[in-house]
């Protein structure tokens, strides 16, 4: 496969690159990314925010959702309580906690905004690479983001993206670790989001579901169609549905979001040990139209209520964790229903 590849190509950037960029305007003024290109797949990852994926391309087709603000780096307003929803952009996924995943509260007199500080947080000790490993061209980057107060927190993210050519698959492994002297309180939510022109009343979510609630009242009212996107409406409220999921022996799970009408998925892939609860956002407002991914270590119903039924998960001093998510685009209908049909197997 290199010597086919090098045959046809002057330089391998003709296939596959990373390149790091500065933008230049608007909200996103002076924020550092990197723009990767694999074949048929492409992205870009955020260096001052979290290394998020700000979104994801295949064949040229957007898969992602970008929220109303637009493309946008760190803001005065990111961790302002319910302001922090004018800094939220959506993308392939961002990083939600670590002290806490949800609504913004206050807990024993300590304010915690809205989906954490972490998914703004700038990364530090970065570096990419492109290079061949055996036939296999593999393109990587790293860094890692400091969650940290004085007399408080002292929490690392490590991560790394990884992609190869050709695999039409994303792979991110984090590595959280306490460096603090004390327990410190771990909630962790990875919100992936797919959007227009991917995302429309064709597709279908793919779950190993056991047990889907509605969070509140509303939602509870949509419970039956949990699964079916349908045409954009106007001032539709979201839904928000609670999975229990089915795993495989080793704990492995997923969704996949099959555009039929396309004939193309999206699957993402991680381990239930250390992410045990699933969410489903699901908006059909026009405008806002997107159905979010959301696997946690945390309730979607917050850091009160996992402070007052005792269930914090914690990091010993010293102690790591570290967890992998797969993003795979998958063609054609026989490769969908196959995983369709691994997928299922899991419950």
């Amino acid at each position: 496969m290199k010597k086919d590849w090098m045959k046809y190509t002057g330089s391998m950037q003709q296939l596959a690159y990373i390149r790091p960029l500065t933008y230049r305007e608007g909200r996103s003024e002076q924020m550092n990314a990197w723009e990767v290109k694999a074949g048929d797949l492409a992205f870009h990852v955020m260096a001052d925010k979290c290394l998020d994926i700000s979104d994801l391309s295949y064949k040229g087709m957007n898969m992602t959702f970008l929220a109303k603000p637009g493309l946008e780096g760190r803001n005065h307003f990111d961790t302002n309580g319910q302001e922090a929803q004018r800094s939220i952009m959506g993308g392939l996924f961002f990083t939600c906690g670590l002290e806490n995943i949800c609504a913004p509260c206050t807990v024993d007199g300590k304010d915690y905004p809205m989906h954490g500080r972490m998914r703004t947080t700038p990364a530090e000790h970065t570096g990419s690479d492109a290079r061949f490993d055996g036939d296999d061209y593999v393109l990587t980057l790293h860094g890692e983001m400091r969650e940290a107060e004085l007399f408080g927190e002292n929490m690392v993210l490590r991560r790394t993206i990884e992609t190869r050519l050709g695999s039409n698959s994303v792979l991110v492994t984090d590595e959280i670790e306490n460096q603090a002297f004390r327990p410190e309180p771990l909630m962790l939510l990875y919100h992936c989001n797919m959007g227009y022109p991917f995302l429309d009343e064709t597709c279908e979510l793919v779950l190993p579901t056991r047990k889907v609630t509605g969070r509140e009242e509303f939602s509870r009212e949509h419970e039956e169609g949990w699964n079916r996107m349908e045409a954009p409406k106007d001032h539709e409220p979201e839904y928000v549905f609670i999975h229990e999921l089915g795993e495989a022996e080793d704990g492995r799970t997923g969704a996949m979001v099959i555009n039929h009408g396309k004939q193309t998925a999206l699957f993402l892939e991680f381990n239930r040990k250390n992410l045990p609860y699933f969410m489903e956002w699901k908006s059909l407002a026009s405008g806002d139209y997107v159905l979010g991914l959301e696997p946690s270590n945390s309730s979607v119903y917050g850091k009160k209520y996992h402070v007052e039924q005792n269930s914090v998960h914690y990091l010993q001093p010293f102690e790591k964790e570290v967890n992998q998510l797969r993003f795979t685009v998958i063609e054609g209908r026989e490769a969908i229903e196959e995983k369709k049909k691994m997928i299922l197997a899991w419950k």
